[in-house]
């Protein structure tokens, strides 16, 4: 009986400090990328700056500081991203 309740407690304990975080931002992340729009500045997970210029269902356009233009998968748009104050 006790293996049973230290075996429910850790799965407590792994649900608390690692799912629901996870599932947090993961819900934050897909609302952050359904609220994307013209003129946004993002930076995709390999470190891309750019500015959206296009939006599809599953992809955005960035442009880029050479004039030149990209279409990236929105699943490779992170959130956590400070722009530069100019």
């Amino acid at each position: 009986m006790d293996q049973l309740l230290m075996i429910g407690i850790i799965f407590v304990i792994f649900y608390f400090f690692m799912i629901r975080p996870q599932m947090k931002r993961n819900k934050e992340l897909k609302v952050f990328r359904e609220g994307l729009k013209k003129g946004d500045e993002v930076m995709t997970s390999g470190g891309i700056h750019g500015i959206v210029a296009d939006i599809d269902e599953n992809t955005v356009v960035m442009a880029l500081e050479a004039g030149a233009k990209m279409r990236v998968e929105k699943a490779a748009l992170v959130k956590d991203f400070i722009p530069n104050v100019k």
